[in-house]
């Protein structure tokens, strides 16, 4: 039983608990695949999952499941079932590198870098990524589990589609609109995900980018020369977008909402200047950032 209450949601069982049962997903999710898997692992019977999504996360946590004495079948399909058991136990379990966090310092390499070696990368969970970014004319050696990003100064204006895993992936949209802003030529994207993802874009402008909203797709005119301006981060794709903006930038960028950016990406600040960049975190006061 489900009730919602201005926002705040009860979920309630009686005292048989859950029990198994058919779901059928009508949007792809992450979010909403996983859930439904942690509910079916101690339901009572069998759950089967359709039109399940198919990324690497859900397979990493169906593993960890699986580990501690759940029965899952399926993962990484669009049809995953689940047994249900009376009891987990503990175990040990190393999670996957985070392709988004992995793609956002590529795409940062690609678009100020010298060379720059990117690890812990496993190059088949981003190859829709990657193929976008060497279609633009970015040199990158790929390795077991790093990527070498070699300088590529000539970039060349592409079109993105977001699709579902293993397509271009929604959480690499923004952070790649900065490298298509400065690429020559004229380019779209169009996020089919999360076709409302564009707050990005005015703090791009004001950077100086050519960039336009016209319904669900974004327009971007190329080659735009960056400068640097007072933006806010909205999100977290959005503030590592502006971030890699930045470093491209002429002069300086002071970016608000950094929140967002630390919640995504562990101690980025020290990684960048580790690499060289000239970027630092200054406390404000909650009236100066508003």
């Amino acid at each position: 039983k489900v009730e919602d209450d201005f926002g705040v949601v009860t979920l309630t069982t009686d005292q048989e608990g859950l029990v198994g049962a058919r779901i059928y997903m009508d949007v792809v999710s992450v979010g909403a695949t996983i859930n439904c898997i942690l509910a079916a692992v101690k339901a009572k019977g069998k759950t089967i999952i359709e039109n399940a999504a198919r990324e690497p996360e859900i397979i990493d946590v169906v593993n960890l499941l699986n580990k501690m004495g759940a029965k899952i079948r399926g993962a990484g399909t669009s049809v995953i079932r689940v047994e249900g058991v009376e009891h987990l136990h503990g175990c040990t379990h190393t999670i996957i590198p985070d392709r988004i966090e992995a793609g956002t310092y590529i795409t940062a390499a690609v678009a100020a870098g010298q060379g720059v070696r990117v690890n812990n990368v496993i190059f088949e969970h981003i190859e829709g990524f990657i193929a976008k970014i060497e279609e633009m004319g970015a040199q990158l050696e790929i390795g077991e589990d790093s990527i070498y990003v070699h300088p590529s100064p000539n970039l060349r204006m592409v079109s993105v589609k977001t699709q579902p895993y293993p397509g271009f992936a929604t959480d690499l949209q923004q952070p790649l609109t900065p490298l298509l802003a400065i690429a020559a030529g004229n380019g779209t994207i169009i996020d089919t995900i999360y076709p409302a993802r564009v707050k990005h874009i005015p703090e791009l402008n004001r950077m100086g980018a050519d960039i336009k909203v016209e319904g669900a797709m974004i327009r971007v005119n190329g080659p735009a020369q960056l400068s640097g301006a007072q933006v806010k981060a909205s999100d977290l794709r959005a503030g590592a977008c502006l971030v890699i903006a930045g470093l491209v930038a002429d002069g300086v960028t002071e970016i608000t909402g950094v929140d967002h950016i630390l919640r995504g990406y562990s101690n980025i600040v020290g990684k960048l200047r580790d690499l060289g960049a000239d970027i630092e975190m200054i406390e404000v006061s909650e009236m100066q950032e508003a």
